[in-house]
């Protein structure tokens, strides 16, 4: 065994999306104002949130402002190496950072999935038990589903992360990705990963699948238990904007997490979707449809105007 299987992979090369400098300044441009947008729009959703007294009061706003502060964490913990790999030639990560990365990949990007599943029964209970709708979705309630979406993501996370770790790394180091993820960290293992595999699939890609099912049989439910057609025009209404996010974010995890033996040639392309498009639609899609929200980002707005005079 030479020197370097004995020592093991101390640093990964990220495979980036082009060798041409001309092109990555281009894609350098275009996600810094992916990256911008996304601080933006959920900052602005977390401070309207807060600032708003009806806002935030309702469970389902409080829910909004914890899913926004999310799609932040998650977009930052790619996003920035991504772009300073735009301006580096070499794209080099660590493998202790790589392991980092890794895990809180998969300990904000679960978080998020129990949360829009907490966001899904919050409609329900909205939609279909409106009467007790404020002492079923209580502000402890909410609280205690915030923080055990958080210690979901966390377990999870923690299964990923140990079942990587666990693996030598004493040949090739370039990650076929723009970041530090299972499917495409395990490929450059030297050891037999089918299990690993195996479990991959039946802890992110069964998350993944199970959570979208649940996610879209509860939307079922409420359009089935509510006769009138007024009534199911309100409920899609409603549900629209959390529709889109749902669809936007377990599409793509499900796409990649699903299929652990084999890589397409999209993989890395859908894996933009997720990590930074999805981020900076959320606030879009929430505020566009909902005219609570931009009333109170009016309000919020006039206030800031007076205090400047």
């Amino acid at each position: 065994m030479d020197e370097n299987q004995t020592e093991g992979v101390k640093e990964f090369v990220l495979a980036g999306f082009s060798e041409k400098s001309s092109i990555e300044a281009g894609l350098f441009l275009l996600f810094l104002f992916f990256y911008i947008s996304t601080w933006v729009g959920n900052v602005l959703i977390m401070v309207t949130v807060a600032s708003d007294t009806y806002l935030n009061s309702s469970p389902m706003y409080f829910l909004l402002g914890n899913l926004s502060f999310l799609d932040l964490c998650y977009s930052t913990v790619t996003t920035p190496k991504l772009l300073a790999d735009f301006l580096d030639n070499k794209k080099l990560i660590p493998y202790n950072h790589c392991i980092v990365q890794l895990f809180f990949l998969h300990f904000v990007g679960a978080a998020e999935m129990f949360l829009l599943t907490v966001m899904a029964y919050d409609r329900y209970v909205a939609i279909c038990r409106p009467l007790h709708y404020t002492t079923v979705m209580s502000r402890g309630l909410c609280r205690v589903l915030v923080v055990a979406s958080w210690m979901g993501g966390f377990v999870h996370s923690t299964v990923q992360t140990i079942l990587t770790v666990r693996l030598p790394f004493c040949g090739p180091n370039q990650v076929d990705n723009f970041f530090c993820d299972v499917p495409s960290v395990i490929k450059l293992a030297c050891a037999d990963t089918f299990v690993i595999e195996l479990l991959m699939v039946s802890n992110s890609g069964l998350i993944s699948t199970s959570s979208f099912v649940v996610l879209i049989s509860s939307y079922t439910t409420i359009l089935v238990r509510i006769r009138s057609k007024e009534g199911r025009r309100k409920a899609l209404s409603t549900c629209a904007s959390h529709l889109m996010v749902v669809t936007l974010f377990f599409g793509p995890c499900i796409f990649i997490y699903a299929h652990p033996f084999s890589t397409f040639s999209a993989d890395k392309m859908v894996s933009v979707l997720y990590n930074v498009i999805t981020p900076m639609l959320n606030p879009l899609i929430y505020t566009l449809r909902n005219k609570e929200v931009k009333s109170a980002m009016q309000k919020l707005w006039d206030r800031s105007r007076l205090w400047k005079k």
